[in-house]
């Protein structure tokens, strides 16, 4: 009897020990799918997705504990397509949630650029009839004058001739004959106020006075004393500094977020920590093939005349803000071929969604197609997501089924 009893009990620890043993080699689907109901395909690290094992105890190259993989359930209803993850392992990932939301983005692009004369204001100083030059009023190329400043003395036997008829026939009395003289004298170029000097002193006048019609700086100067000119021939040029350009160099990449009308700053090395705020007047149509860069013109006020063309400055363009849909730049996957923000969805599946960005600014990307307000995005821990749906082949949704 006590040999059958010790037979009997050796028989029960072997078939129990057997027992432990054959669920512990089983596959890991059969072992699985009985304490949860879920198929579990294998055990993995979240961190290192692509090792994949066949019992719960294994432990990753990481030394990291695995964490169950289960088969992908069908989503019932027409549920949009997703997978979930373990709970545990979602604190691990340390997995964070963003709202995608409608903001305001305000972005600055900064760029250098040198400053130029306003070639929209320049003056040309030409002889209104054939002549010779009197006087030259020691002008030079280069020099800064105010508006009105004297260039030259002209004598212009013409005139004498035709202001000698103005008076002979003011003293006959006929009205009508005097307006016909004046317009003749207009007509030849001589300014109203030359005309009434003449009727007011009596006496012809041949020599005109050429004045600057407006402040700056004289270009070229041809007047020299002693000189025969023709009508309409140039005496001087000048271009006036009340105003000046800034030609930036913006990259081609960025010349989209650049306008006209848009505001601008400006400091430059010669008057360290002062700005001068100006707009854009003109973005030139052709670009710099050398430098891939667009020529922005910036025009700044220059009231003191201290910008001088040739010196160099920083701009910084400011785009104004402006509404758009946004979401964390750190949220955004770029694969090279396309991007990606991972969603996070209301069942506790994630999906990936494939969307169209725009300008990014102050940690903000905006989002141009591929997303609605309101939506959730993951923000932290998004690339595992998105190792983890590649493997399970779930689909990005794609940027049609976006708002």
């Amino acid at each position: 009897m006590r040999w059958g009893a010790a037979v009997l009990a050796i028989a029960l620890v072997a078939g129990s020990g057997g027992y432990w043993m054959g669920m512990r080699g089983r596959p890991a689907s059969e072992a699985g799918s009985t304490q949860s109901g879920r198929k579990i395909l294998y055990w993995y690290d979240p961190m290192v997705p692509q090792e994949h094992y066949d019992n719960p105890n294994s432990r990753s190259s990481m030394g990291m504990e695995t964490v169950p993989r289960y088969a992908a359930e069908a989503p019932a209803g027409g549920a949009v397509p997703g997978f979930s993850i373990d709970p545990a392992a979602r604190q691990n990932l340390g997995l964070r949630v963003a709202t995608v939301e409608i903001g305001s983005l305000p972005s600055s692009l900064a760029v250098s650029g040198t400053i130029d004369f306003n070639q929209r204001n320049v003056a040309i100083i030409q002889a209104r009839a054939g002549g010779f030059v009197t006087r030259v009023y020691g002008r030079a190329p280069g020099d800064v004058i105010g508006a009105g400043a004297p260039i030259a003395d002209i004598q212009i036997p013409e005139w004498g001739g035709a202001q000698g008829e103005l008076l002979a026939v003011k003293r006959l009395g006929r009205p009508d004959l005097t307006a016909a003289a004046r317009q003749r004298l207009r007509l030849l170029g001589m300014s109203d106020g030359l005309i009434a000097q003449v009727e007011r002193s009596g006496r012809t006048n041949g020599t005109v006075t050429i004045t600057a019609p407006i402040g700056g700086v004289i270009q070229t100067l041809d007047a020299r004393a002693g000189v025969t000119l023709a009508q309409g021939q140039t005496l001087a040029q000048v271009t006036g500094i009340g105003t000046v350009w800034l030609n930036a160099a913006v990259p081609e990449a960025q010349a989209g977020i650049v306008k006209v009308g848009q505001n601008a700053s400006a400091s430059l090395p010669a008057f360290p920590g002062e700005s001068f705020g100006g707009r854009v007047i003109a973005i030139l149509p052709t670009a710099q093939a050398d430098s891939h860069t667009l020529t922005v013109r910036i025009e700044l006020a220059n009231r003191d005349g201290r910008l001088r063309p040739g010196m160099f400055g920083s701009i910084m363009l400011d785009d104004g803000g402006g509404q758009a849909l946004l979401v964390p730049s750190e949220a955004v996957i770029r694969t090279g071929a396309r991007t990606l923000v991972m969603l996070a969805l209301a069942d506790g599946r994630y999906r990936p969604a494939e969307v169209r960005t725009g300008r990014e600014g102050s940690g903000k990307t905006e989002i141009l197609a591929g997303l609605a307000p309101g939506e959730k995005i993951v923000t932290s821990g998004q690339f595992l997501l998105d190792s983890e749906a590649s493997l399970t082949g779930i689909a990005a949704r794609p940027l049609e089924s976006g708002q």
